[in-house]
């Protein structure tokens, strides 16, 4: 069977996991200060500090099944998760002092993360909620009787601005480590839809691309028709003139090739990879290419070396790879028509193939252009499609092409493709 990649995680659930790792450590520094007031003996509600302490570690396990399960995450349940983050919080609050508590700050954090996570109207209600939570706290609240304690430990210092000047150190972290990091993701977030969005223009080119293909296909059976009944005919009338019978049969044999061209595109016209699709070792499948390109240029010197594991993996065949191969092939033996080179091999992982030819290399502005489609430097012999398809095909596969100029003249042809997605399993 065709193996799968393992899927990313979506957005969704990256920033639930941050979530999930924040609340770990507002729940480790809350720990830690309680602990330290108890031993610094300053009277605190110790039952109520538990319970909200409590409370966060139940919405943290319920978060941490949520993130082993493999349902899909919605912007709903995150805030869900900040609105229990505040719940937590203003009970906490609550019995420590309110407003005047120098840990108050921590408000912030759901509504920081709400911001860069949620959308606009849940950001609100998020902030809305935060600030009517903060201001009730402001005329209901139990007091702390020890909020302002000098002399600590010796040292004159004082509990309420201690405690704030450790708050900021601690937002500072936290929004530096985790706000950052979710700001991160979200970029990341845009630049995979920029890529899809690009993918989708590529799409939309070889759908167009392929219409023309069909529609030429069928336009072109006729005519190849007629040519080749004409040819047959001529053929017959000069048969006793040799030299233009060879040129007649040289000429017939360009139409077979034509429409058995034309045959192969009708044939694998929308074909699609499946679970069923026909599997081939990958020496086979590059043999067969290469041999039936090779029948197209007999006067062509190719020096071909390529080399692999034993016994060569299995691969989906498939119709456009080897089409891929064929037109960078005619690339090469356009440029060097004389003389051309290929190596290569292959692993378990990765088919790797240069192809090196002895023309005239790249400039820079063909080096910017070559892949664009419709941009050729033929001139008349070419339309400019063979390299952006073979990149189109190896890109849907996951892999590409780079061309370089050789350091001793010419331009070397990198074909690099990922044989995971393509492999299936050898049938006996």
């Amino acid at each position: 069977m065709i193996s799968q990649p393992y899927p990313s995680p979506s957005p969704t659930i990256k920033n639930l996991r941050r979530i999930f790792v924040l609340r770990n450590v507002v729940i480790a520094f809350l720990s830690s200060t309680a602990l330290a007031l108890v031993y610094f003996d300053i009277p605190i509600h110790r039952l109520s500090i538990v319970e909200s302490i409590g409370a966060m570690l139940l919405l943290n396990g319920w978060t941490w099944l949520r993130l082993r399960s493999s349902a899909h995450i919605r912007d709903g349940e995150l805030f869900v998760q900040l609105l229990g983050d505040i719940a937590a919080l203003t009970l906490l609050f609550y019995f420590t002092g309110g407003y005047s508590n120098p840990l108050v700050w921590m408000y912030l954090l759901p509504l920081a993360i709400a911001a860069v996570t949620l959308p606009p109207r849940l950001v609100w209600a998020i902030t809305a909620l935060a600030t009517a939570c903060y201001s009730a706290l402001v005329f209901f609240h139990a007091p702390l009787s020890h909020l302002h304690v000098n002399n600590l430990v010796g040292v004159g210092l004082d509990t309420h601005l201690a405690g704030m000047w450790l708050g900021f150190i601690v937002s500072a972290l936290l929004v530096a480590g985790f706000v950052s990091r979710i700001g991160q993701n979200l970029r990341e977030n845009d630049r995979l839809i920029a890529e899809a969005r690009e993918q989708v223009l590529e799409s939309e080119r070889m759908l167009a691309l392929g219409a023309l293909a069909a529609a030429t296909a069928h336009e072109l059976g006729t005519p190849l028709a007629t040519m080749a009944v004409l040819a047959g005919e001529l053929s017959d009338e000069h048969a006793d003139n040799p030299a233009l019978a060879q040129d007649l049969a040289l000429l017939r044999k360009e139409i077979g090739r034509c429409k058995e061209i034309l045959s192969s595109l009708a044939a694998s016209a929308g074909q699609m990879r499946s679970e069923g699709a026909s599997s081939i070792a990958l020496d086979d499948f590059l043999s067969e290419i290469l041999q039936r390109w090779r029948d197209t240029r007999p006067a062509l010197q190719f020096d071909c070396e390529l080399q692999g594991v034993t016994p060569a993996p299995h691969i989906a065949a498939d119709r456009t790879l080897g089409q891929a191969l064929v037109n960078l092939l005619d690339n090469a033996a356009d440029a060097s028509p004389e003389h051309i080179e290929m190596h290569g091999g292959w692993d378990a992982a990765e088919l790797r193939i240069d192809i090196r030819d002895f023309g005239r290399g790249l400039t820079p502005d063909i080096a910017a252009r070559a892949g664009m489609p419709f941009f050729t430097t033929k001139q008349e012999k070419g339309m400019g499609i063979g390299l952006y398809l073979a990149r189109t095909i190896l890109g849907r596969h996951g892999g590409n092409v780079n061309l370089e100029s050789h350091a001793q003249g010419g331009t070397l042809t990198r074909i690099r493709l990922p044989l995971t997605g393509l492999a299936v399993e050898s049938r006996s």
